[in-house]
């Protein structure tokens, strides 16, 4: 397959870039970026030497995009907003897309307006889109030609959490979900916060107490379990490069019992590649996962409380980024799932 990256200069792209890159069964053929048009990819990502000789970014319009019968698959790894105004198109003109950004994570209008303070740029979309989380959804082209990419957040959380709300093994009230970020998750514009001196020996909470991926957290948590679910999400940035680690503590429905949890989890995720359960007791650590595509969690209980805490542990930038999505595409496309993932 030829494919395009849309918006190839932030973290997930370049992200992406090398992924595809290496794939065995891609050919990255065109690679957009507003700011570095006409720049070869070996000149700006010096990591690409070797890999990408004759690419160079480039501007395309729209329509230009859509024109081009020679690209099979599009990656939209551009801002919120943004994204619709190539995804309208591009799906119109029978393209299949896979978009990184939160445009089509969520299924209502009013939900998108709400936490992201704008009326939503391509609503007609949303009904067709696809939540493509590969360990809870059926992905297909058949389904849809528009798979919208999970945050790295909810992936950190919906992974662990969705199958017990699924199962019935815990309440739905009361979940008090932490996850601790590494910079890369901010994204590579200029900021004062973001500067070595500030961010280095600092964490702080931020996005409290309505961060942008509560709502998808919310709406596929509630798909889950069939009934609407409010939890309390507290996200922070530490002072790492990369990846994600998340503690949810939820109350257990009836006696507590780590068995339940991962005989659960066992029996949701056995083929699964890029899930790993650990022993209770052993806790998942954003090390052990930093350069993979894959997510580890594990419980322990809390007798004092009745909850189970539940941790997880992935690299935001694959398993909650580039590589997730590159994993829906292999799914879709009936290449093996691993594909191009380490």
């Amino acid at each position: 397959m030829n494919a395009c990256i849309v918006g190839a200069s932030g973290y997930s792209g370049r992200e992406l870039l090398s992924l595809l890159a290496d794939h065995p069964n891609i050919c990255l053929s065109a690679i957009t970026s507003r700011s570095l048009e006409g720049v070869s990819v070996e000149v700006a990502l010096p990591k690409m030497r070797g890999k990408a000789k004759s690419l160079s970014f480039s501007s395309p319009t729209t329509d230009e995009l859509v024109r081009r019968d020679d690209l099979d698959i599009f990656f939209l790894a551009l801002p919120h907003g943004t994204a619709a105004e190539y995804a309208r198109p591009l799906v119109g003109g029978g393209k299949r897309v896979i978009d990184l950004s939160a445009d089509f994570r969520l299924s209502c209008p009013k939900r998108y307006e709400d936490f992201y303070g704008a009326p939503h740029p391509a609503p007609e979309l949303l009904e067709s889109a696809i939540y493509g989380l590969p360990e809870l959804h059926e992905l297909s082209w058949e389904a849809s030609t528009l798979i919208a990419s999970p945050g790295c957040y909810p992936t950190s959380i919906l992974v662990p959490l969705a199958p017990l709300l699924e199962a019935g093994l815990v309440e739905r009230e009361g979940i008090v979900i932490n996850s601790s970020s590494g910079v890369s998750g901010a994204g590579r514009q200029a900021s004062e916060k973001l500067l070595y001196c500030e961010r280095n020996e600092s964490a702080a909470a931020y996005g409290l107490p309505k961060h942008r991926h509560l709502s998808e957290i919310e709406e596929q948590l509630g798909i889950a379990c069939g009934e609407e679910v409010v939890v309390s999400f507290h996200p922070h940035l530490v002072p790492m490069n990369r990846g994600i680690a998340t503690t949810i503590s939820v109350p257990a429905k009836g006696k507590l019992d780590t068995q339940l949890i991962e005989d659960c989890w066992q029996q949701k995720f056995a083929d699964r590649p890029f899930t790993q359960i650990l022993p209770s007791g052993e806790f998942p650590d954003v090390a052990h996962v930093n350069g993979t595509n894959r997510i580890d969690f594990s419980v322990v209980a809390d007798g004092r409380t009745g909850r189970y805490i539940l941790t997880s542990a992935e690299d935001n930038l694959l398993k909650g980024a580039g590589g997730q999505a590159v994993q829906a595409m292999n799914i879709c496309s009936g290449f093996d799932e691993t594909a191009g993932l380490p």
